[in-house]
């Protein structure tokens, strides 16, 4: 990833909220610190598991 691309990403996320702001929409994300955590943490499981290699074909195991 670049750093003109995150920036993008950023900036393009503080419009969007301020938008919906604006426009008094409730965000599809958690207003809280907790919840914004909580998503920083699924993310950094999914790296840590991706890093590790460990992974499961949950089609396969089903039967499909």
């Amino acid at each position: 990833m670049t750093t003109q691309l995150a920036v993008f990403a950023l900036a393009t996320g503080v419009l969007t909220g301020g938008l919906f702001r604006m426009l008094s929409i409730p965000i599809p994300a958690p207003p809280e610190l907790p919840g914004l955590l909580g998503i920083v943490g699924i993310f950094l499981g999914y790296k840590l598991v991706e890093a590790l290699g460990i992974g499961i074909d949950l089609v396969e195991a089903l039967g499909f």
